[in-house]
């Protein structure tokens, strides 16, 4: 008897169907087709034994699995619940008439348990988009997955409550999801707020400019200053995730393994801390089973590079391209994977090897030429790509002293989210550009170029700092995104959105550009 079973599986951070074909005939011989990997031939003594231990013997016949698309590799244990599904089907021990509704995926326990798997949610939103009405998945996953609505989500313990499910026999309810209420609770809350930083009040400011226009920021300072502190802070005053975004993100982290047993839909953006020793592989994404990569699951969020020298260089200029093109592809010899990577690039890092360069009560130890050959680890396209590079001072005395709450994570947010509609409301016919950090050339002569005043500064101050040419483009963007933030609390979104840029505005933003002066570091 042939019977058929609907399974998925994972490429990038998308699921596809397979079917599972099953045939039992006279014989003993047991086998699996399709290109299954190891863990999937290994499935053979899961099933066998966990059917033992649920009281049903593993049927005496021969038996043969075709995993279809059967040019497509097969990996994991999850499709270990399916099979042993197929195998009793094909034994008339489990109605089939409405077999091919479900979608089935688990791991199998040799007890008969099923242990949750990877890629739940695209799993479920494959499931949806293809017509399945009902899923079964481990238990584990069933929150993950019961976020996609009009699917029928049941979460079972072990290979019993599955047959009971198909067999209509158990009183086993679909587990429902209220996402949007879930997602509404739970998106404001967070557990660092700026108000708990003391002084800093630039450092501060250029974060508010950085998330409102999504730019990438370097901090450099001596240590104790706070970089890390505050850049801990940094989603508590991003934009909220929109639902949109909540399910493609939720999705990188589901096929990663990263979500917590009776997790649901990731309601704050993600914030990577990668040690300074990850590898590039582990930084990208990809490896003998491709899995995403740090920079991926930082996307829609925050990728914290602290000690940014200290990485290796091949380590940082992989960051180059997906910086700029938000995706990153993954090619080797077996297979080629697209991951996203639309991420905030934060880094920190001391001015010197010492970390007292400039410090204004201790003395730098570094010898000549330590601090320019220190600069010099992170290369000029890299440095390039970062808007905002503000200098942190130690924080003084009566600024920790002052027991006053400094200004909330809350009330900075306010303004981060008006400017964003402003760029919402700018960027609405172009394609794959939603802020400031985005601007081409063009959209940057159409909205970003200064008035004569502003011009006029922004010629005197590169010449008299003698700037790089690189960072001509670089002020116009973070200039736009300071008239933003002023405009957006005076105006209407519409009508700010061609609010000039005035010299004021070139100013603060050449005050973001600390590594651009020739002079820095030539002290010696």
């Amino acid at each position: 008897m042939l019977t058929k079973v609907y399974s998925a599986a994972i490429s990038g951070i998308d699921a596809f169907v397979v079917t599972l074909e099953t045939v039992v005939q006279k014989g003993t011989q047991f086998s699996i087709v399709g290109l299954p990997d190891a863990a999937v031939k290994e499935a053979y003594t899961r099933i066998t034994t966990a059917l033992q231990q649920s009281g049903v013997g593993f049927p005496h016949k021969s038996t043969i699995i075709n995993l279809s698309p059967a040019d497509v590799k097969k990996e994991g244990a999850a499709f270990d619940l399916p099979m042993a599904i197929g195998v009793l089907a094909a034994n008339e021990k489990v109605p089939t008439e409405h077999l091919h509704e479900y979608m089935i995926m688990g791991e199998l326990s040799l007890d008969g348990s099923v242990l949750p798997v990877k890629g739940a949610l695209p799993m479920a939103i494959k499931a949806r988009e293809m017509g399945f009405k009902r899923l079964i998945v481990p238990e584990a996953n069933v929150t993950e997955a019961a976020v996609v609505n009009r699917v029928e989500v049941y979460g079972v313990k072990n290979l019993a409550e599955a047959v009971g499910v198909i067999a209509e026999t158990s009183e086993l309810q679909p587990t429902i999801i209220n996402t949007r209420e879930i997602f509404a609770a739970e998106a404001d809350s967070y557990d660092f707020d700026f108000s708990e930083v003391k002084g800093q009040e630039s450092v501060k400011r250029a974060f508010e400019v950085a998330c409102a226009g999504g730019h990438n920021i370097l901090m450099v300072g001596p240590p104790g200053a706070g970089k890390s502190m505050m850049a801990k802070r940094l989603p508590s005053i991003l934009p909220p995730l929109s639902l949109a975004e909540a399910l493609e993100t939720t999705k990188i982290h589901s096929v990663a393994g990263k979500l917590h047993r009776g997790s649901m839909l990731m309601t704050k953006r993600p914030f990577r801390t990668p040690h300074h020793t990850v590898s590039p592989v582990a930084l990208v994404g990809g490896g003998a089973n491709p899995m995403p990569g740090e920079i991926s699951l930082a996307h829609n969020g925050v990728l914290f590079l602290d000690e940014f020298p200290e990485f290796s260089r091949t380590v940082l200029e992989v960051l180059r391209q997906p910086i700029e093109d938000r995706t990153i592809t993954v090619s080797r010899a077996k297979y080629t994977v697209d991951y996203p990577a639309s991420f905030m690039l934060v880094a920190s890092m001391n001015p010197c090897p010492c970390g007292y360069y400039g410090h204004p009560t201790k003395r730098c130890t570094c010898q000549a030429g330590a601090v320019t050959k220190y600069m010099n680890r992170i290369s000029g396209p890299l440095l390039d790509r970062i808007d905002i590079q503000c200098e942190i001072e130690p924080v003084a005395f009566d600024d920790m002293a002052n027991r006053a709450p400094a200004e909330s994570s809350a009330s900075i947010r306010v303004r981060v989210i008006k400017a964003r509609a402003v760029q919402t409301a700018r960027f609405k016919g172009e394609k794959g550009i939603y802020c400031n950090a985005q601007m081409n050339s063009r959209l940057l002569h159409q909205y970003a170029w200064p008035d004569e005043q502003g011009l006029a500064k922004l010629k005197d101050r590169m010449t008299k700092l003698n700037m790089s040419a690189r960072a001509f483009d670089r002020i116009l963007r973070v200039a736009r995104t300071i008239a933003d933030l002023e405009y957006a609390t005076v105006m209407p979104a519409e009508e700010a959105i061609t609010a000039p840029v005035l010299s004021s505005h070139i100013s603060e933003a050449i005050g973001y550009r600390a590594l651009d002066r020739a002079s820095y570091g030539q002290i010696f």
